[in-house]
């Protein structure tokens, strides 16, 4: 389909004179598996609660695949499946018994797709368990199993990994890829900024219920200098050069420090090849996604002219 998964203009939401969510501006590429992020009460589980159509905005719309929940109901959410918060589940029933019952809710071939999603999600062994017995990442994983009986295109995930041990998240990072590797897009909200630079594409940063960020996560991390360090045989031939290549070097020890461009790296280095000169360790010194959502979101982040965020300091 030509519309796009989700599409949100102008969402908002009122409690009074509070404003959880003040006019979000967001869309999610066919493909994607894009990063919602905000501090907590930054408006991320409202906004998603309205995208499904659990709560009524007060303002703006969210529409699914061009369908919109508020007007069209259960209909706008074919091909849609996930959960905001925790997922819910009957701990006296078995995981099997749980989902059998989800299936007859849906209706179609969910009831048939079960095992395939128990096997999917790791869980066909314990599947006659009775889920007060799981674990918290095994509740997870029912949750995501749940919500794969609905055979999604768009999947929406609200903190999936909160409370997981590190194997857990290991599991859970290795789902999600093998769900996008299928086609399904995926909306993740999370506060694991390392895990959502691994997995996401692109990625919303919300604050106060206003998006401060829509975009690549390359985008924005292009945003600040990357910096290198360069460590060679002969460092002073090698200030010399970066010198001549416009470059301005500090020394720290054995090591040149600097900040440039990609082009202007590779002259120096194939230079300082054709010079004799070994290169015997050159190190890119990045801002990451976490460095950046701290900026962002602390307001350490400029407007730019077009009223998105510009990064204007060197990250250390």
């Amino acid at each position: 389909m030509s519309e796009p998964p989700v599409l949100c203009e102008g969402l908002a939401k009122h409690y009074g004179d509070l404003a959880a969510v003040a006019g979000v501006d967001l869309r999610i590429e066919t493909g994607d598996v894009y990063g919602y992020l905000g501090p907590n009460g930054a408006g991320k589980t409202t906004s998603m609660r309205m995208m499904l159509g659990l709560i009524h905005p007060t303002g703006g719309r969210a529409l699914l695949f061009g369908r919109d929940p508020q007007r069209e109901g259960k209909h706008a959410l074919a091909g849609v499946a996930g959960f905001v918060e925790a997922p819910r589940f009957y701990p006296y029933l078995t995981g099997r018994t749980n989902l059998e019952m989800l299936a007859a809710f849906d209706g179609g071939d969910a009831r048939a797709r079960i095992g395939e999603v128990l096997d999917l999600v790791e869980l066909t062994d314990r599947a006659g368990d009775k889920v007060g017995g799981y674990s918290h990442g095994m509740r997870q994983r029912l949750g995501i199993a749940g919500a794969l009986l609905r055979n999604p295109r768009l999947l929406m995930l609200d903190e999936p990994t909160t409370g997981l041990d590190p194997a857990g998240i290991r599991d859970m990072k290795v789902l999600v890829r093998r769900l996008s590797a299928e086609g399904i897009t995926v909306l993740l909200s999370s506060h694991q900024m390392a895990e959502v630079e691994e997995l996401c594409n692109r990625v919303g940063i919300i604050q106060r219920g206003r998006i401060l960020y829509e975009g690549t996560i390359r985008e924005l991390l292009s945003q600040v200098s990357t910096g290198y360090r360069l460590r060679t045989t002969d460092i002073a031939a090698t200030l010399r050069m970066a010198g001549d290549h416009g470059i301005d070097t500090t020394v720290d020890g054995e090591e040149a420090a600097f900040s440039a461009s990609e082009d202007a790296v590779a002259a120096l280095s194939i230079d300082l090849g054709r010079s004799g000169i070994g290169i015997r360790s050159l190190e890119r010194e990045g801002a990451t996604l976490e460095q950046l959502f701290f900026r962002l979101t602390e307001g350490e982040g400029a407007a730019s002219p077009d009223g998105r965020p510009q990064l204007v300091q060197e990250v250390a």
